[in-house]
């Protein structure tokens, strides 16, 4: 009786508190806008666009930082860090590699046919010079002139990105030579969060910002079902780490993969996607209490983060932390265990704070 009364109570507070402290949050970046597209799909030339180059590029042989490692072999990575505790495939033709180094330390090496064409890293054990995880924004903008305009040509085809000033604020863009940085800043702390480095070619197969374009569009390959869910995996994979790592950086404790919730989580996504709506609310499924029932799910407590259309499961998380109903979800203290379902670009997040464990410890 008393455990069928417990159970309504529950019940009921998680649906208010998931309606209440959950927003909603898409990357309108996404959606690039070809400007110079006519409408018979063909690009025409733009007189008013420069394409010859940044004039406030950094000198890439001045710094010593992770972006020197853009270009260089896969051998040479392995060489200096072992071979990586896993691979995850990407959407954008090269796989990561997964190095933690100390739980202060964790790295995502993009490979592309044995060359490193991106990197992503987190944690305060990381060489980023000239930057470093927890700099003030203040501090990078003092030192370097961060631009809303930037300049590519790749294989005879040029390319504009431009941000916004939110953008600038939140995702600025560095050139080190051939290289970029997209620096992701806590808009909460106004500190550097983590860093993406990338090259050329990969940076217009993301087109995390919006884009103008003269010559070809260069895209990832298209995938199946099987490379798609391969690609889902690693991404939910690599947003339990990366959640846990942020939670490390606050001293809340780590959130432990849940999988029976992240079977949850997925299906929810997956609804998301092909019944083209996004909300915490299914039309068919019911809200996150009615979900988790559904998937026998025993919890305490349970919070919900969603996104949508974000390049990958790093600047999901990234958004998730610069939305206030998104980063309380994600750094609550009380939450023991998470399940991540990714469909293709639609992401959930199931946080739930389990009985069965509060009973074990007692």
């Amino acid at each position: 009786m008393k455990k069928s009364l417990f159970s309504i109570i529950i019940l009921l507070f998680i649906s208010f508190i998931s309606l209440y402290s959950q927003l909603e949050i898409t990357s309108k970046s996404e959606e690039v806008k070809m400007l110079n597209t006519s409408e018979k799909g063909k690009n025409k030339e733009t007189n008013n666009v420069n394409y010859t180059g940044n004039n406030h590029a950094l000198d890439a042989e001045k710094y010593k930082g992770m972006h020197m490692l853009i270009g260089q072999s896969g051998d040479h990575i392995q060489n200096m860090w072992g071979k990586p505790i896993r691979i995850d495939p990407s959407s954008y033709d090269y796989v990561w590699w997964i190095y933690k180094q100390n739980e202060n330390s964790y790295i995502q090496v993009g490979v592309l046919e044995n060359k490193v064409v991106s990197l992503f890293a987190i944690g305060s054990d990381v060489n980023l010079d000239p930057f470093y995880i927890g700099q003030p924004y203040d501090q990078i903008t003092k030192n370097i002139e961060l631009q809303t305009t930037h300049n590519i040509n790749v294989k005879d085809n040029s390319y504009r990105f431009e941000l916004s000033e939110e953008e600038k604020l939140a995702r600025p863009l560095v050139q080190f030579g051939e290289v970029w940085a997209q620096l992701y800043i806590d808009q909460f702390t106004k500190k550097l969060s983590s860093i993406r480095y990338m090259d050329n070619e990969t940076l217009v197969k993301q087109r995390p910002y919006e884009l103008v374009y003269r010559g070809e569009l260069i895209s990832a390959r298209e995938l199946s079902s099987e490379e798609w869910s391969a690609v889902e995996k690693g991404n939910s994979e690599q947003i339990l780490d990366i959640t846990n790592m942020i939670r490390k950086r606050y001293e809340i404790k780590q959130v432990v993969w849940h999988e029976e919730t992240s079977k949850v989580a997925f299906l929810h996504s997956k609804d998301m996607k092909e019944n083209d709506y996004f909300s915490h609310d299914s039309p068919t499924k019911g809200g996150l209490a009615d979900r988790l029932q559904e998937g026998e799910i025993k919890y305490q407590l349970a919070g919900e983060n969603i996104a949508a259309k974000y390049v990958d499961g790093i600047a999901a998380v990234e958004g998730w932390l610069n939305s206030k109903g998104h980063r309380e979800t994600l750094l609550n203290n009380e939450f023991t265990h998470l399940g991540v379902g990714v469909y293709e670009k639609y992401y959930t997040q199931n946080f739930i704070n389990t009985w069965e464990f509060e009973f074990e410890k007692n």
